[in-house]
């Protein structure tokens, strides 16, 4: 069994049909990534399955139990966490109260605890300034609070909407690297990513969509491989 499962997803915007009979799986302790185009139906299909948009047809499945038409917080505390493009942090918050807010929907206060231990381990950055506020803080700092509080919901599933966006060669490299520790750690992850030569790297099988459909999925290798990825999407002649 999957441990996320997307079945025939038919997403609208109004009258516009974004998504268009999206079929994924990612298994579990996988990275998957989604690549494609601007425009393409990335977000749309990470929106539909944290339950910010709603599909019209089709079914999402978390570890056989479905979950499309459940509320977002809901799908947060069944098990799916996100950081979502462009960061979207609490810039007014500090450090440490936007972790906290990730954590949000759990009353476990001991496991939380270990999950802000974890975050700082994995984050040094964000344990030095965890009393600065959110908005001050570089964008590759940015990048590490919108990814750590994903983390603190204690996700089954991570999804990663565009982690490298703006960030200066080096940092990438780094959020690449913790993406690595993070899948190496245990965690599932689906990850969305302009970059496609990095996220093929890091990803055991990916699926290309363009105009809201799934038009080629394989494994990272065989998509390196593929004439048609190298061209549209590795910048290869």
């Amino acid at each position: 069994m999957a441990m996320l499962e997307v079945n025939d997803i038919h997403s609208y915007y109004g009258n516009i049909h974004a998504l268009k009979g999206i079929s994924l799986t990612v298994d579990k302790g996988e990275i998957v990534t989604l690549i494609g185009a601007n425009g393409a139906g990335k977000t749309t299909t990470l929106k539909t399955i944290s339950g910010l948009l709603h599909p019209r047809h089709g079914a999402i499945m978390l570890e056989g139990e479905r979950i499309d038409g459940l509320p977002p917080h809901q799908i947060v505390m069944r098990g799916i966490g996100q950081a979502p493009e462009g960061r979207k942090i609490f810039g007014a918050l500090t450090v440490l109260e936007n972790l906290e807010m990730g954590a949000y929907a759990r009353n476990d206060t001991a496991a939380i605890a270990r999950d802000l231990d974890f975050v700082f381990a994995l984050f040094p950055r964000l344990q030095e300034r965890r009393s600065q506020l959110g908005g001050t803080l570089s964008g590759g700092e940015q990048q590490m609070l919108a990814m750590g509080r994903a983390l603190m919901a204690h996700p089954r599933v991570l999804m990663l909407d565009e982690p490298s966006m703006g960030l200066a060669p080096v940092l990438v490299e780094a959020i690449f690297e913790t993406i690595r520790k993070l899948n190496k750690e245990g965690t599932t992850i689906l990850l969305i990513e302009q970059n496609a030569a990095k996220a093929l790297q890091v990803a055991s099988r990916g699926y290309v969509i363009e105009t809201g459909q799934i038009v080629l999925q394989d494994s990272a290798e065989n998509l390196r491989k593929s004439e048609k990825v190298r061209k549209a999407y590795l910048g290869e002649a």
